[in-house]
């Protein structure tokens, strides 16, 4: 990739965005392609309006050289958008999504059609993916011969979930094609942050995913702090990182319990369904909420950590170390809970690769990616956590990595709470620049969190983009699911965890 085509940055920065580089409409699509076949990622890929037309960015990560990087189209409202989808996976569905919100004809793309069924977000010619009646009317991939059978399961589930529709195509119990149809609960978050920041801004990122409170709620303060120039604590930034480490235990707890009763193993079900609230619990001894409301905000955090609640925190750490590894040794040593787990919903290291998976989904199929090490934040550019992987991509895999990085995250908040940094916890932020582009990468439960804001004239967003890790990681459970049996669903849907509300934004 030529170093001209893009704009080097660092995570949590701001550039001006006459800085980015704008090419050609056919440059900048070979651009991405050059850079994802020399190892970059598609973090985002999204429009905005310029003047009467539109105006694109891409936001790539290269793990290799630690930056990220920025190039920019500008596109005719009535022009076709070539599509580049059947050469990179991994833009598919931004480039559905770019028809979806701005309107534009994508021309070429292997199978348009909508993502969250709502009306574009700015005013386009509308040639783009058009809109429908009702969330989820619209064609689906069918596999045809004698004997093959379609099943449908959704959006209405047998339990207290959310929305989604999944579309198989079998023959017999073995599923030859799986497709993920989301958007039942579209909230509009990006369209409600145009025009912000809002006073309501920070509670609408919290809420976004809201068992990524955290997640989401240091990348939003993130984009503050880089479009106005603030400086955060060191006693913050290891705060933020205790909660950030707190959050992915709770969840990674609450994912090994609920994969254990999925395949009828009780005991430890049951141990990590309370270990789970017990971590929640140590959130809230932080700041009064057991999901980390109002903990994070621009400049810092809401609430000190004191000795006492160092203390605590310290006390309830140990005894939930212990225990969760009792629940999960349960699981590694029952042959039948491991016979279940193995060599089911498997993806290739190739596969996930290509699809630009983040997160555990990721590191379970052997790529070694993640944001606290290849794009450091906060505490992570002092204290580094190890990156555990595992090679096989199966169930067994991602049960087996939320159990490694656990041990990981409690020895890190064991080491932070030893030596808290002294002094404030809290900056005021600033005025927010005008023409700017800021970006903001965290490694969330479920992985990659990406917020990229773009700021007008008079320093309030005229595009917020964020992509939450469900985003990239859907399609590789469509793809666990390829020649499996229908009845491995549940296990495969539960290893993967992935959320639709954080989809439907």
């Amino acid at each position: 990739m030529m170093s001209a085509s893009i704009l080097k940055l660092y995570n949590g920065t701001s550039v001006p965005r006459r800085d980015i580089p704008e090419l050609p409409l056919e440059e900048f699509l070979r651009a991405i392609l050059d850079a994802t076949d020399h190892g970059w990622r598609v973090s985002a890929y999204f429009g905005t309006p310029d003047g009467g037309d539109f105006r694109l960015y891409c936001l790539l990560a290269s793990k290799a050289e630690g930056v990220l990087g920025l190039l920019g189209a500008k596109v005719a409202a009535d022009a076709a958008l070539p599509s580049i989808a059947s050469l990179c996976p991994q833009v598919s569905l931004f480039e559905r999504e770019i028809a979806e919100q701005c309107g534009l004809a994508i021309e070429g793309h292997p199978w348009l059609k909508p993502v969250r069924f709502q009306r574009p977000l700015f005013n386009g010619p509308g040639k783009g993916v058009p809109e429908d009646k009702e969330p989820g009317v619209m064609d689906f991939y069918q596999v045809q011969g004698h004997e093959i059978h379609e099943v449908a399961v959704g959006p209405v589930h047998a339990g207290i979930i959310e929305p989604g529709h999944f579309r198989f195509q079998c023959y017999g119990e073995q599923v030859f094609h799986l497709e993920i149809s989301l958007g039942y609960q579209h909230r509009g978050i990006e369209r409600f942050m145009i025009g912000g920041p809002h006073p309501r801004s920070p509670y609408q990122m919290e809420a976004i995913g809201g068992d990524t409170t955290i997640g989401h709620g240091q990348a939003y303060a993130m984009i503050i702090e880089a479009l106005s120039g603030t400086r955060v604590p060191a006693r913050a930034e290891a705060i933020r990182g205790i909660a950030l480490e707190l959050e992915r235990l709770a969840n990674h707890t609450g994912d090994l319990g609920a994969i254990a009763g999925d395949v009828g193993y009780l005991p430890t079900s049951s141990f990590c369904g309370r270990i789970r609230g017990d971590f929640l619990n140590m959130s809230a001894v932080l700041c009064g909420s057991r999901f980390g409301r109002g903990l994070i905000v621009p400049g810092g955090v809401g609430f000190d950590c004191n000795p006492q609640q160092a203390g605590l925190l310290g006390s309830r750490i140990a005894t939930a170390r212990e225990e969760l590894a009792n629940a999960v040794d349960l699981l590694w040593n029952t042959p039948s809970v491991l016979a279940r787990l193995e060599n089911t919903g498997t993806v290739s290291e190739e596969t996930a690769r290509e699809l630009g998976l983040v997160g555990p989904p990721a590191r379970g199929c052997g790529l070694n990616r993640d944001i606290r090490r290849d794009h450091p934040f906060g505490i992570y550019r002092m204290s580094q956590i190890p990156v555990v992987t595992a090679t096989t991509g199966d169930v067994h895999a991602r049960t087996l990595l939320r159990w490694l990085e656990a041990e990981k995250s409690l020895d890190f908040i064991e080491e932070q709470l030893r030596q808290l940094p002294a002094g404030v916890y809290r900056n005021n932020a600033g005025a927010i620049a005008g023409d700017q582009v800021a970006v903001a990468l965290t490694e969330g439960w479920r992985g990659e969190v990406c917020h990229v804001a773009v700021t007008d004239e008079t320093g309030r967003f005229g595009r917020y983009k964020i992509v939450d890790p469900s985003f990239h990681n859907w399609q590789g459970l469509a793809m666990a699911l390829r020649g499996q049996q229908i009845s491995d669903f549940p296990l495969c849907n539960k290893s993967f965890n992935l959320s639709y509300c954080g989809f439907d934004l």
